[in-house]
């Protein structure tokens, strides 16, 4: 059986298109084509370190002057988005503390803005603009 790749625009290379590669290659396209967040600002699987141990961030927004905005988490379609889920990328932000943190399966996204004083994140509605990423 024939493998199916695409081009990921962030790698500058084909990559095997797995359920949850296509949602990372669509949400990268919202974000850059609804949202103008330059390509070359955002980073694929993303090493960050807790614990001494290595994780990959899917998706990591970079401002401009290179520091992490946001992280996003992508699951494969068939994956419900749960508490659990969330809590996954809440670990991860331990490492980055990003402002913004977003989960998303294709069809459910949620988005949370950051506390950068507690650590406490609100549910917002919409995605920001990246301008409005680093205000």
């Amino acid at each position: 059986m024939a493998k199916d790749y695409i081009w990921d625009p962030v790698r500058k290379k084909k990559v095997l298109l797995t359920p949850e590669e296509g949602v990372r290659q669509w949400l990268i396209k919202e974000l850059s084509s609804k949202f103008n967040y330059p390509v070359h600002m955002l980073g694929c699987e993303h090493t960050l370190r807790l614990n001494n141990i290595p994780y990959r961030g899917d998706l990591v927004v970079f401002g401009k002057k290179l520091q992490p905005l946001l992280l996003a988490e992508c699951k494969a379609p068939e994956v419900k988005i749960t508490t659990k889920t969330f809590d996954q990328i809440l670990r991860y932000n331990l490492s980055l503390k990003v402002k913004y943190l977003l989960v998303t399966n294709g069809k459910e996204t949620y988005i949370a803005k950051v506390n950068p004083c507690d650590g406490t994140h609100t549910f917002i509605t919409n995605i920001p603009y990246y301008n409005e990423l680093s205000e």
